[in-house]
């Protein structure tokens, strides 16, 4: 179960996010935000990877975003195209 306070985003994935189209990363992180504002409901599209612990992945259309859950609080490792996210 999802439960964190605030969500970070680090420079790499702030660079990443300023890389793709506005309309994109604007609704990639309005799904972040919700996400956020609601941490025990289920979300659409919301992931646990496989062989790591407290990492999710988040899909809102073509892209994806790897967040993980430290300390109450999900930080976004990396956002990416969904043909390139786990590379």
């Amino acid at each position: 179960m999802l439960s964190f306070v605030a969500l970070t985003i680090p420079p790499r994935a702030y660079k990443q996010l300023a890389a793709m189209p506005k309309s994109d990363a604007k609704r990639l992180l309005n799904r972040l935000e919700k996400i956020v504002a609601e941490p025990d409901g289920q979300h659409l599209g919301v992931v646990p990877l496989t062989g790591a612990m407290g990492v999710y992945r988040v899909r809102q259309g073509d892209w994806r975003a790897v967040f993980s859950v430290e300390g109450g609080d999900g930080i976004v490792d990396r956002v990416a195209h969904r043909r390139e996210v786990h590379r």
